[in-house]
């Protein structure tokens, strides 16, 4: 599929032309592509430095994020964070909760950041914070749940910012019956587009980026 960023050399221009990343993530990103089975799944420089700007923007209190994987994209989402602010990140997979960790601690983030393992449907009602940002990365065929738990505890203004929502390209077909995810990511597209409470873009970054705003 070609979206926005996704050649090699343009992504490099790039690179060589924005901020650079923190040296910590630049070895969570070698380590997770060197230990772990499924390494594109972290958000990686490009990803990374939008998350940390648009967190940077709005200066958030409080983030939730959902999916951690090995840290990354909440390493960068912890950039923007106000002082004395908080970041919850959820993970389901108990295996790699270690390298995240472990990066966690390295960090200058290591006393705002409240890790969660388990099911994000089951602790969500148990956070009882409002948030500024949300990043949803979790389990696809678990985006509609994600969005109907998530959707009250977002402030007014504040940022819902959701991965995959091109899906390597399944979205513009109807999917296949036995497709959870696909069709999933459809009933979340459709729900949040016709959510009067939010305004939302997405973006072809990577395997697109939908960034909405809580009116």
């Amino acid at each position: 599929m070609n979206t926005l960023f996704t050649n090699d050399l343009t992504e490099d221009y790039i690179r060589k032309n924005s901020t650079k990343e923190p040296e910590l993530l630049r070895m969570l990103e070698e380590e997770t592509y060197r230990f772990t089975g499924n390494p594109r799944m972290l958000s990686g420089f490009l990803q990374g430095r939008v998350l940390s700007f648009l967190s940077r923007l709005i200066r958030p209190e409080r983030i939730l994020e959902i999916g951690t994987f090995t840290g990354y994209s909440a390493l960068c989402l912890c950039e923007g964070l106000a002082p004395g602010g908080i970041l919850h990140t959820i993970e389901c997979n108990d295996e790699i909760a270690p390298v995240a960790r472990k990066y966690f601690d390295l960090s200058e983030y290591k006393n705002q950041i409240v890790f969660h393992i388990g099911d994000a449907r089951t602790l969500l009602p148990g956070i009882r914070e409002t948030f500024q940002l949300v990043y949803l990365d979790g389990e696809k065929k678990e985006y509609p749940e994600y969005f109907a738990l998530v959707s009250d505890k977002i402030s007014s203004g504040g940022l819902l910012i959701c991965d995959n929502l091109l899906w390597n390209g399944k979205v513009f077909d109807q999917p296949e019956p036995a497709d959870h995810s696909t069709k999933a990511i459809l009933e979340f597209t459709n729900a949040i587009t016709r959510d009067l409470r939010f305004e939302s873009i997405i973006l072809p970054i990577r395997d697109g980026i939908m960034i909405a705003r809580k009116k």
